[in-house]
């Protein structure tokens, strides 16, 4: 990679969340990496009792922000829930007041749970659609303000997932919410272009982060194994996970001018898995 690409972000500022482990530390890392100074947040702690795999903490967070800082940027790391929307106004009014200004936006924070549709509790239902379809949009409504204001243009990333293109059985929750991401995408891709700022959905399959539980999965499939059918392969390197670090290059291109010309995209980040 040449210098020039590995700082295409220089004297730019990004908003990650979700930013304590897993792909959203990796899109931090790899932000800053590209030249950009980093506001992150992460609950950093339990989401609700229907999420069953640990959750972030405080020393994860502080991990993230030793290897930002690593890459010799600044960040404002703040424990927020994206459900708050108090917080994530402060923070973004913070960050922009700290850096002068806010170019990116990745919007990643997200949770996952398992449950036939009919049988999904309220706790479930409610958990995962308030943090993944309404927490993004909380975050969107904090950010984008202040990046028209600074009329510098922008990048936006929301990450969906490839059940937000193709449904699978036993995270319909999940599913709706990774769809309703889509329509999320596309409007805001229109309503903020003039303003310069790009806006594209990424779409990953079998990331390698502590969201996958293969337990689980695998009790799922031995009660009900018909269910297999609707989690495809991947024609490339199809007996690895992703890791998170793949996503990021996707990531840290879409924030950047090489796709500059890309919004209201969604993009699959699966290993060919979508085309089954």
């Amino acid at each position: 990679m040449s210098e020039s690409q590995n700082h295409n972000l220089q004297g730019k500022v990004a908003f990650v969340t979700g930013a304590a482990r897993g792909q959203g530390r990796s899109h931090a890392i790899r932000l800053a990496a590209a030249g950009a100074d980093i506001i992150a947040t992460d609950i950093c702690g339990p989401v609700s009792d229907s999420i069953t795999y640990p959750a972030a903490n405080p020393e994860d967070f502080a991990e993230m922000v030793s290897a930002v800082e690593a890459q010799g940027r600044k960040v404002l790391a703040r424990p927020v829930d994206v459900r708050d929307d108090e917080g994530l106004r402060s923070l973004v009014a913070d960050g922009v007041e700290q850096f002068g200004r806010l170019d990116v936006l990745v919007a990643n924070a997200g949770v996952l749970s398992w449950g036939r549709l009919w049988e999904l509790t309220d706790e479930q239902w409610n958990t995962v659609i308030d943090v993944n379809l309404t927490g993004t949009w909380r975050t969107i409504r904090a950010a984008v303000p202040a990046m028209i204001a600074a009329d510098n243009g922008g990048s936006i990333v929301i990450v969906s997932s490839s059940a937000g293109l193709k449904a699978t059985p036993g995270n319909g929750h999940y599913a709706a919410s990774k769809h309703a991401l889509v329509g999320l995408t596309n409007t805001l891709a229109l309503e903020v272009g003039a303003h310069r700022i790009r806006v594209n959905s990424i779409h990953p399959y079998s990331v390698d982060t502590p969201m996958i539980e293969p337990q689980v999965m695998a009790e799922i499939f031995t009660e009900r194994p018909d269910y297999l059918h609707a989690f495809p392969p991947m024609p490339l390197h199809p007996q690895t996970f992703m890791t998170p670090d793949q996503v990021s290059d996707v990531v840290v291109w879409l924030a950047g001018d090489g796709s500059g010309i890309l919004t209201g995209v969604q993009i699959q980040v699966d290993k060919g898995a979508l085309k089954y």
